[in-house]
């Protein structure tokens, strides 16, 4: 049994494989939801750690 490399069944071999944000961005679709939530708990603490920072450095 030969090994095979495996493709996604609509890519054709020639093609290069997805760049990463093609393939965040696809998944970002298909969990909808859950990213939007990570994404804003993600910009709220950045946020607040800088707010932090400018205020214990001021």
């Amino acid at each position: 049994m030969a090994p095979e490399t495996e493709t996604p069944p609509n890519l054709s071999p020639l093609e290069p494989p997805p760049s990463y944000v093609k393939l965040a961005m696809r998944n970002m679709v298909r969990k909808g939801g859950k990213s939007l939530q990570h994404f804003a708990l993600t910009t709220i603490v950045l946020l607040g750690a800088l707010v932090g920072l400018a205020y214990l450095t001021r």
